[in-house]
């Protein structure tokens, strides 16, 4: 065999792939601690029991894992790639010459055709299977998304008939069941329907440069989920250490710390954010020869811009820790650790920050709903991530154009908008109903009545 070892694949971390791995083995461990914790383990058990929320993080794990075989890349004869790209192999290969519809089999513009005439053309791949695209095009698409669809059904129905029978004794029905079934099912018809179409269509059109609309749509997950979860793993520190400090000493060490998140608030996030980001710019481009790919150099440039969203966005979480942790020292139980002559970190670690988790994990899941829009926002004024990688806010960028153009360019948009507002209202949705769960004020009143 002529196989070179050049020829074989070698993974390839990139410092965004390294910190999203390291955010799964926290997550990990804070399972491991939640096991162990009664009280914790009792509001997650709230949540459980929330349908919506419920079906909410079923379809935020469909995205999580969407987002982890495009964190796992691989790198083969100097191109690096990932699994998610394995995966979306044939709608990738799929590159027509410009427009296309969705389920198209011509394309969009106009062209002199080779029997001298102006029509649409023909699309290279899209409908090729089909000899006769007037007459096959309608039952061929609904006898494939039939298929598709039952057959994601029938995986979801099966798996359910599955976990419901050893479930029987332990887990009682519930609307919150019922709920993960529909959902499950669901997610698994549209999966379904999607594979069987894919390989012949592009099921949401292609763009300008005749590429799959629907592989852009499903990277930019990844770039969301960097985002949300980077600039949130970035913000942390400073929230936490510096809120608790302020709340705690008081005196000029609060005076201080408060007028630095002030000072940061009085100025406008975007403006802030640009103008680190252009510094960077202009850092990457002086420096070509310290990136082997231009992956590399476009993983660089968003996992500082997540650097750079958390170092200027914890003065929100900074000034509620403050308040609750001024409440917390008050405390009996922190005025008697006092008394007994505890060290000032001791009390903060053992008393005053595990009171204030509660607060953190809301903050955090509320924000990253946020953060997902924000980066459109800055992709959509020029200064988000790099071109090169798919995201939200390039592809609405990109469809400014298209939404002005006679006829309409609508499917990039609508694609791009979508799936954005599915993340984010499942993320809100989930969201609320951990809030319910771990805020104390809302238990208060639960018990009560």
């Amino acid at each position: 065999m002529n196989v070179s070892m050049n020829a074989m694949p070698t993974f390839a971390l990139l410092w965004t792939d390294a910190v999203l791995l390291a955010a799964l083995l926290a997550l990990g461990l804070y399972v491991l601690w939640v096991r162990r914790t009664p009280e914790r383990r009792a509001a997650w058990a709230k949540v459980g029991q929330d349908a919506t929320a419920l079906g909410s993080a079923l379809v935020l794990a469909g995205f999580v894992l969407l987002a982890a075989l495009d964190s796992v890349h691989l790198t083969m004869d100097g191109r690096t790639t990932s699994l998610l790209d394995s995966v979306l192999a044939r709608p990738l290969a799929m590159r027509e010459v410009s427009y296309s519809a969705p389920l198209a089999c011509y394309g969009f513009q106009k062209e002199t055709l080779p029997s001298g005439q102006r029509g649409f053309p023909r699309l290279k791949f899209g409908c090729k299977h089909l000899e006769q695209p007037e007459q096959d095009w309608l039952p061929d698409v609904l006898g494939r998304a039939a298929l598709g669809l039952g057959g994601g059904l029938a995986l979801a129905w099966g798996v359910w008939a599955v976990l419901l029978r050893s479930w029987r004794f332990s887990v009682p029905a519930s609307p919150a069941l019922r709920a993960a079934r529909w959902t499950c099912m669901t997610l698994a018809g549209l999966t379904g329907l999607v594979a069987a179409l894919s390989g012949h269509y592009h099921v949401l059109g292609t763009d300008r440069t005749g590429n799959d609309v629907l592989y852009q749509a499903l990277k930019s997950v990844r770039t969301a989920f960097v985002i949300g979860t980077l600039s949130t793993v970035a913000t942390l520190p400073f929230a936490v250490v510096l809120g608790l400090l302020a709340g705690y000493f008081r005196g000029w060490v609060d005076a201080l710390i408060q007028y630095l998140y002030t000072l940061l608030s009085s100025v406008p996030n975007v403006l802030l954010i640009a103008a680190f980001v252009l510094m960077v710019q202009v850092q990457l481009d002086a420096h070509p020869e310290r990136f082997a790919t231009a992956l590399e150099r476009a993983d660089v440039k968003i996992f500082l811009l997540c650097v750079i969203l958390g170092v200027t966005g914890w003065a929100g979480l900074c000034r509620l820790l403050r308040a609750e942790t001024l409440r917390l020292r008050e405390m009996d139980y922190v005025q008697a650790a006092h008394a007994f002559g505890v060290g000032h970190g001791r009390i903060l670690a053992r008393h005053v920050l595990p009171n204030v988790m509660h607060l953190v994990l809301i903050t955090t899941v509320l924000d990253f709903s946020g953060l997902v829009l924000y980066e459109a926002v800055l992709s959509y004024v020029g200064v988000g991530v790099d071109p090169s990688l798919n995201s939200f806010g390039g592809m609405i960028n990109l469809a400014r154009s298209e939404m002005s153009r006679d006829p309409l360019v609508w499917w990039s948009f609508a694609s791009a908008f979508g799936v954005m507002v599915s993340l984010v209202l499942a993320a809100n949705l989930f969201a609320d109903g951990v809030r319910d769960a771990f805020d104390p004020r809302d238990n208060r009143r639960s018990t009560t009545h």
